[in-house]
């Protein structure tokens, strides 16, 4: 309890009357919401990796990871999306760790998928249009600190690879107002958040408003964006958070 009040305390609400959204079923509220950073269509990665045999894991950090989760859950070829603690130097860090901004690591979702049908440079794509702003500082939206910081930690020179060039040819042709800021460093560790943090988009008991207005925007514009990799029941961590 103790927790989730102090989450509902540090991440700022929005008005009583959008946070009654959620009142509304989640296909009903999904296109009435609207997030203050809106999506960008990009190209492409003109690098990518081929397709292996095995699934895969890759490491995002985009601000709050209830919002970069609830994307993540809902791509095909995704087989788990993970919420976590990646990039620091303590051992199992708790929330309230994390939020002291003294301890190095990133709100993180460790995505584990099929390159066979998702490919590391389709996530790239979908990370740098719907799920945050890449150029934006150690901060997403209303979330400001190290700990929210955009970041890729890659797991492979492979990885490493695909996701330096795409940033490049992303600068290059200028799609954003602004250069590109997402760190890509090496994998170091990844620890799992809190339960009570984990499918926060399809179970909205934390901070509805929040949720609704900056997280649920992100993912009806997947499913706007990306048709082709679009499925609608999510990749929950815990069964019992099923709708």
């Amino acid at each position: 309890m103790f927790q989730n009040l102090k989450r509902l305390v540090t991440r700022p609400l929005v008005p009583l009357a959008l946070a009654a959204l959620v009142a509304v079923p989640v296909a009903g509220w999904l296109s009435q919401s609207s997030a203050a950073e809106p999506p960008v269509a990009i190209p492409a990665p003109v690098v990518d990796e081929p397709a292996g045999n095995g699934l895969e894991t890759a490491i995002f950090a985009g601000g709050c990871f209830w919002g970069v989760q609830g994307v993540f859950q809902h791509v095909a070829g995704v087989e788990s999306a993970i919420s976590g603690y990646a990039g620091g130097t303590l051992k199992n860090p708790s929330y309230e760790d994390v939020t002291t901004e003294t301890t190095g690591h990133a709100e993180s979702v460790k995505v584990t998928f099929d390159p066979k049908k998702v490919t590391y440079g389709k996530l790239l794509q979908i990370f740098f249009s719907v799920v945050h702003n890449p150029t934006q500082l150690n901060y997403q939206g209303p979330d400001h600190g190290p700990s929210y910081r955009s970041a890729l930690f890659v797991m492979n020179d492979a990885q490493k690879k695909v996701a330096e060039a795409y940033i490049a040819q992303l600068d290059a042709a200028k799609v954003f107002p602004a250069r590109i800021v997402t760190e890509v460093t090496p994998y170091t560790n990844f620890y799992q958040a809190e339960d009570y943090h984990q499918d926060a988009t399809t179970t909205i008991s934390i901070n509805p408003g929040y949720i609704t207005y900056n997280d649920l925007p992100k993912i009806e514009n997947l499913r706007k964006m990306f048709p082709e990799v679009w499925q609608e029941k999510a990749k929950l961590v815990f069964a019992s958070n099923a709708s």
